[in-house]
């Protein structure tokens, strides 16, 4: 049994409705889990939902639910998402399922029994909209603490801790050794600064149930609930050991292995995507947490930046807003795909505004794509009756080159230089048009050889490109190849090669992929 290239995203937590940010890092995933499937490598997509702690014990409380029933309500709007969005997702875990409350339970068995916690008595200051503990270091110049973290209290009372100092250095040998494990670059500086600079305070991992209940029991205190976040990454594994992965299951003495049927071999994960704010989780105390449990680390942590609207954060409450369903419903899921990915860099932040998705929209996707397979593939059926001419070669030198560029740069995890390698050649293909000006061939029945040419060469482009979209902008994809005639799935690489369509192959009927639109909606 093969492992599967597995790639997650943070599971998001539940306490409202999915917007910008939430479908970027779904669909930066997405991107790269569906290049690997057209690497020829099996691919497994996990996403999910948080739905511990006490903002969501508060939320519930204020709406006069149950936690349970709200997580519920609000799991259907989060499990409908990646249909919104074509994810090709492979599981959607909750935490408040028992798959993932009984590996939990697991780790944190084992890990006590090891030595690792030890039971003290704390005083402090708490953000209850962080859920964290806060220390001097954290307070403003001016006495208070950044707005970032809300109501803080004072609070005074026992808890359980886990050590992290012993593996200080450790983690911070792996990450400079490792240069890949934490990227971008910035970001990585950013956790060694962290880390060298400050010695690491042990990690609270349990919370009162007298003051919060909605939680997982801790198995050797039932007094006590887990911490959310130490609940919440354990998910990257839980769902692993709910497939029968033979590594997780064997370290946590947990049923399942590669023999059973069905089962998965999925752990290290190659890529865990997650934004910006919550890197210090992944890259200090998830590596640590997994060291202590005998288990191996994940490739890469790729940490993506935030989105602004008009310059400014984004806000419920000031309207501020971009909503992913509202814009996919007006333009479409792959003009919404293409834009979030075009737009912003991995690592870097990014600005959202309507004119400038309504610009790309109509210039690179309306114009640029849309407009060469239109046209090329019209003047075939016009011209040839719809039957493709005999081969030739032009324009394979720069197809070849784009193909070698965008697997290039996804193996190298920056799907927008992917894209722009990818344009780069419908740039060139329709300068190749203007160029040939193949209506005037048309015209002249002595020049009717070179019109084949051109045709051939323009109707080959249009299914390379078709296989270079395919995990950007899946739908359009399989609406070039249908409207080629071809009837398999672009989603292979090495169909990028020149000379896919033969001579005599008659095309499908032409529509337009991307219609004009007067006024932006977004």
């Amino acid at each position: 049994m093969a492992k599967s290239f597995f790639i997650t995203t943070a599971i998001d937590y539940s306490n409202g409705q999915p917007h910008l940010g939430h479908a970027y890092e779904k669909i930066i995933a997405d991107v790269l889990a569906r290049s690997r499937v057209c690497f020829g490598e099996q691919a497994f997509f996990l996403t999910g939902l948080d739905e511990h702690g006490q903002k969501v014990q508060q939320a519930a409380l204020a709406e006069g639910k149950t936690p349970q029933a709200f997580c519920d309500h609000l799991a259907i709007g989060w499990r409908s998402l990646p249909k919104t969005l074509n994810l090709r997702i492979d599981d959607f875990v909750r935490t408040t399922e028992l798959r993932h409350k009984q590996v939990v339970q697991a780790i944190l068995v084992k890990l006590e029994r090891e030595g690792h916690f030890y039971k003290a008595e704390h005083s402090g200051f708490y953000s209850t909209r962080q859920e964290t503990f806060l220390t001097e270091k954290d307070r403003l110049p001016n006495g208070g603490f950044d707005p970032f973290y809300g109501e803080v209290v004072e609070l005074k009372e026992e808890n359980y801790y886990f050590k992290l100092a012993p593996h200080q250095d450790w983690l911070i040998s792996h990450i400079e050794q490792n240069p890949e494990f934490v990227s971008p670059e910035n970001r990585r500086n950013e956790v060694l600064g962290f880390l060298k600079n400050q010695k690491l305070e042990d990690l609270c991992i349990t919370r009162p149930a007298s003051r919060l209940s909605w939680g997982i029991p801790i198995p050797f205190a039932p007094e006590y609930v887990t911490y959310v976040w130490f609940d919440a990454l354990v998910n990257y594994i839980s769902v692993p050991a709910s497939h029968g992965d033979p590594i997780v299951c064997q370290a946590l003495d947990l049923p399942g292995s590669s023999g059973e049927a069905g089962a998965r071999e999925l752990w290290p994960a190659d890529i865990h995507v997650i934004g910006k704010d919550i890197l210090q989780f992944h890259a200090v105390y998830w590596p640590i947490m997994l060291r202590a449990m005998g288990l191996p680390l994940p490739s890469r942590i790729l940490a993506h930046g935030w989105w602004q609207k008009d310059g400014q954060r984004m806000s419920k409450s000031t309207g501020n807003t971009v909503d992913p369903q509202a814009v996919v419903t007006e333009w479409g899921v792959d003009a919404f795909r293409y834009y979030v990915v075009r737009e912003l860099a991995i690592g870097a932040d990014g600005n959202w505004t309507d004119a400038g998705f309504s610009g790309r929209y109509h210039s690179e996707l309306a114009n640029g794509l849309g407009n060469l397979v239109n046209r090329s593939l019209s003047m075939v059926h016009r011209y040839r009756g719809g039957v493709l001419p005999a081969r030739s070669n032009d324009l394979e030198a720069e197809a070849a080159i784009a193909s070698g560029e965008t697997e290039s740069h996804l193996r190298a995890c920056n799907p927008q230089a992917a894209l722009q390698s990818i344009w780069a050649l419908i740039a060139r293909a329709n300068q190749y048009v203007d160029q040939t000006a193949p209506f005037k061939l048309a015209k002249d029945p002595h020049r009717s050889a070179r019109l084949d040419e051109v045709l051939y060469a323009l109707a080959e482009t249009t299914r390379v490109l078709a296989v270079l979209l395919w995990p950007f902008l899946p739908g359009t994809a399989e609406k070039i190849y249908a409207q080629l005639g071809l009837g398999n799935s672009p989603n292979r690489f090495t169909d990028s090669s020149w000379g896919g369509i033969r001579p005599g192959h008659q095309l499908g009927p032409v529509a337009p992929l991307f219609p004009r639109k007067d006024h932006p909606k977004a």
